[in-house]
């Protein structure tokens, strides 16, 4: 009996220790071979260096029930297609499912395209990069996952509300241009000229939430936050960079990690109208890298100084929910058509709206392409903490609604730019009010799709909130 007493105590106590276990890594996705195309510009730039590495980090936790990985890549924005052949690679070699897999991209405007692109499908050193690409993000999961040891987390939010501002403004008379539709009924603008200003058209979200993972006994394993900051820019032409994100990192390594087994990680949150630029005062012109640093510092010492307060907790639930979720795709009228044949056919462009000619081939391929389309939405807890993803770039007030109607109480935040790209996500408020974000060919889902998917993730997050 007493023999018997000791293993049913033994298998208790081996359950309790592997309840909640998490491991990280991370993968160098540098290109190796140049020059390469890099993503973010109407016009064609070509990278011949790195100024600092790409990487696909990684965190993988379990509960015993549940095992997901969450993976950040060092990229603008990366194709569903490159990102499936990822899942089915960690799902192939790990004990991960491809449902259990969020990989979202930090929205670097100075990397290599993570998706096709007419002028990259054949090129020699783009075929290389989207090998690397995939296989990376898998061998960070990997990684991650032979890393997992029982372990706490932590979560904390830090203020940052200096860096960001809502880059759609209400103009004053005289400033608003005509669309490249050949439309001047557009009443907000992006990034307008700042004597023309009035208002800003929509909010900005200056929490930096992050989850802090270390081993019971201590060791440093991962740090995940989440910031709504579109990217920071002034890069020169010439150089791939990871931008604030990968700064960001380097700055909470150095800080918190005491091996190289520690993981730092940057998630943009809902971005699609937020920028660092601030329209109401001028600042001086700086050298390239020298604004990077100066916000990836300021939100690393934020973050750093919430996390000394921060009370870390085991036994935790980790859950997970996927759906895909099919949406129209915007449809171009006839006027729209025909004008954008016109402009394609024009031999003299500069008598057309600017950049109308762009738009006119994404108005034609919006009108050539497939009326439905099908996204990935994930909802998952940690804890107490809610994650969502989606896979646009979304507009703040989104991510905002999704916090202020989330059942879990701790904490829920989004990241953007997940499993996918399908254009830029505003509210129908904000189709209303039309400008960069909302043009067609920028925003390809019907103008409902933000409801349809505030909608799912919340019933999403209310079944990943009730397990236990």
């Amino acid at each position: 009996m007493k023999t018997k007493f000791i293993l049913i105590l033994s298998l208790i106590t081996t359950q309790a220790w592997a309840e909640f276990r998490a491991g990280a890594a991370k993968a160098n996705i540098t290109p190796k071979l140049w020059p390469v195309q890099m993503i973010g510009s109407f016009h064609e730039r070509l990278a011949a260096k790195a100024h600092d590495p790409l990487h696909a980090r990684a965190v993988v936790t379990d509960d015993g029930n549940t095992r997901l990985a969450i993976v950040i890549v060092d990229n603008c924005l990366i194709g569903r297609n490159y990102i499936d052949a990822a899942k089915a690679i960690i799902a192939r070699k790990t004990k991960i499912r491809a449902d259990r897999v969020l990989v979202a991209a930090t929205h670097t405007h100075t990397a290599p395209p993570g998706k096709d692109r007419p002028t990259n499908r054949t090129d020699k050193a783009h075929k290389a990069y989207f090998n690397r690409l995939v296989n990376g993000i898998a061998e960070a999961v990997i990684a991650a996952e032979k890393n997992l040891v029982p372990a706490q987390m932590a979560h904390g939010v830090a203020l940052v509300p200096e860096e960001i501002f809502n880059r759609r403004w209400h103009m004053k008379e005289g400033g608003i241009a005509v669309n490249p539709f050949g439309d001047p009924n557009d009443t907000v603008r992006m990034n307008p000229p700042r004597n023309l200003i009035e208002r800003p058209a929509g909010p900005t979200d200056p929490e930096v939430h992050f989850v802090s993972l270390r081993s019971v006994d201590g060791r440093p394993i991962a740090l995940l936050a989440n910031y709504s900051l579109h990217y920071v820019g002034n890069v020169p032409k010439d150089s791939v960079s990871s931008d604030y994100f990968g700064v960001f990192a380097g700055h909470i390594e150095k800080a918190i990690g005491k091996d190289e087994g520690f993981v730092a990680i940057m998630s943009n949150g809902t971005s699609g109208d937020i920028n660092n630029i601030s329209f109401r005062v001028s600042r001086p012109r700086q050298k390239p890298f020298e604004r990077i640093n100066d916000v990836a510092k300021i939100v690393a010492e934020r973050v750093l100084s919430a996390h000394r307060k921060v009370k870390f907790q085991g036994d935790l639930t980790v859950a997970m929910e996927e759906k895909l979720l099919k949406l129209k795709n915007r449809q171009p009228t006839a006027k729209q058509i025909a004008f954008a044949r016109k402009a394609v056919a024009t031999e003299d462009p500069k008598t057309l709206p600017r950049l109308a000619v762009a738009y006119a081939n994404r108005t034609l391929a919006l009108a050539d392409g497939p009326r439905e389309e099908e996204i990935v939405l994930q909802a998952l807890r940690i804890g107490e903490v809610g994650i969502t993803s989606i896979p646009c770039e979304v507009l703040c007030e989104i991510g905002l609604m999704l916090k202020a109607n989330s059942p879990l109480p701790q904490s829920t935040f989004t990241i953007e730019l997940a499993n996918g790209h399908n254009g830029y996500l505003p509210t129908p408020r904000q189709h209303a009010l039309g400008g960069y974000e909302t043009w067609m060919g920028t925003c390809t889902l019907e103008i409902m799709a933000s409801e349809k998917i505030k909608k799912a993730l919340l019933e999403m997050l209310e079944k990943v909130a009730l397990k236990d």
